[in-house]
């Protein structure tokens, strides 16, 4: 059985469903830029991360809940969960400044940051390597620190595609089935437009769920149907969490190659769904799990 194991949290299983919902065609829009980049409070695990990468994290008073990396923002007060903000818990930390992935909510709650005095940038979410960049050079013109963004960018830039030539000779590519929770016997699992698949692609696997965007519930016919390689989960403690035995022991999934050979992979949800700047080490991470031998050094 081939297992990662990262340090699990809470936190990873929110930043997994806070990227469930499929991107929209967002991220051509042109950014916004703060007047004074100071106070700023981040929502979104990869804008957390990028501030820090390059070098600004002491503009942020404050991050949101799925915003657990570099260890240093976790010092930082926690508003909540970036799906589940209130106005209130946002403003009581006076920012100067709010800096959100798109997709952050509920709507009600962002109609009324956007109406605040404060100034409000969201920054669009895609799930691919040009997603990555353009995700980086937002958040340096929002903080005015371009030149520092597109230093940053072309050195993810280098990295992602080092990651990605590494399975350009794999000969047969591993179906994948990301799941994201199983309750009552009931598969959770990725489709197109979520992170889970955007990583797939990027680590030069084939998602073996198609047909559907987001992530639903499966059939026992669709998990026969989707005939995985492997399954891919995240290493965290949660209520709907299930181990390798429970998974295994799922008839739909014993029946399939992943069932029978027991390929099981785990990696922390933060950093493998995260697009941010860690993004091509994931990538590498999982491409290794998938291909061993099999890939280019």
């Amino acid at each position: 059985m081939t297992i990662l194991s990262r340090f699990a949290s809470r936190a990873a299983v929110m930043l997994c469903l806070a990227v469930a919902t499929p991107f929209s065609a967002q991220a051509d829009e042109a950014i916004g830029k703060f007047d004074d980049p100071s106070r700023i409070v981040a929502i979104g695990g990869s804008i957390t991360e990028i501030v820090f990468a390059l070098g600004e994290g002491d503009r942020l008073i404050a991050r949101d809940t799925t915003s657990v990396f570099p260890p240093e923002a976790m010092a930082l007060p926690d508003v909540g969960y970036m799906r589940q903000l209130s106005p209130e818990g946002v403003l009581s930390v006076s920012p100067g400044g709010i800096l959100a992935l798109e997709g952050s909510g509920p709507k009600e709650t962002i109609d009324v940051l956007k109406k605040a005095s404060v100034p409000y940038i969201e920054v669009a979410e895609r799930f691919d390597h040009q997603g990555i960049l353009a995700k980086i050079r937002a958040v340096g013109t929002a903080l005015g620190v371009e030149q520092k963004a597109d230093v940053l960018a072309k050195e993810i830039d280098a990295k992602l595609r080092a990651a990605e030539e590494r399975t350009k000779d794999v000969k047969e590519h591993k179906r994948v089935l990301f799941i994201l929770s199983m309750q009552g016997g009931k598969v959770m699992a990725s489709g197109a437009d979520t992170a889970a698949n955007g990583i797939i692609a990027l680590a030069g696997a084939v998602n073996a769920i198609e047909g559907y965007s987001g992530y639903k519930q499966l059939t026992e016919e669709a998990i026969v149907e989707a005939r995985p390689d492997v399954i891919l989960m995240m290493s965290r403690a949660g209520e709907h969490t299930a181990n390798d035995d429970e998974i295994l022991n799922n008839p739909a999934i014993a029946s399939t190659p992943a069932g029978k050979a027991g390929k099981i992979m785990r990696m922390d949800g933060a950093y493998m769904l995260g697009f941010g700047p860690r993004t091509a080490d994931a990538v590498r991470d999982v491409a290794v799990a998938l291909y061993g031998d099999q890939i280019a050094d």
